[in-house]
């Protein structure tokens, strides 16, 4: 049920990185969905940092504010690796 969960959130936090990241990006929603999921993971265990009691693998307020900022980051990267906008550009 915690992969379900983790696809779930990893999901949602991708789309929400999208939202945020200026510009159109040129990812699958499989690769919105993975780099998501790592946003997820690093958010967690960043959370955990702040908050002892909880498991990286919960998400709280902070762990998923970080999750997003860590996805936003991501597909910036993503992006540079993949060539990003410069592709398909007129000069």
């Amino acid at each position: 049920m915690q992969i379900l969960g983790l696809i779930v959130v990893g999901l949602i936090i991708g789309a929400l990185a999208r939202l945020i990241k200026p510009g159109k990006q040129r990812l699958s929603i499989l690769a919105t969905l993975l780099l998501g999921v790592v946003g997820a993971v690093i958010g967690g265990m960043i959370g955990h940092l702040f908050n002892r009691n909880t498991s990286i693998w919960e998400l709280n307020i902070v762990g998923f504010i970080i999750a997003v900022i860590a996805a936003v980051l991501l597909i910036g990267v993503a992006e540079s690796l993949s060539g990003g906008r410069s592709r398909g550009a007129v000069r």
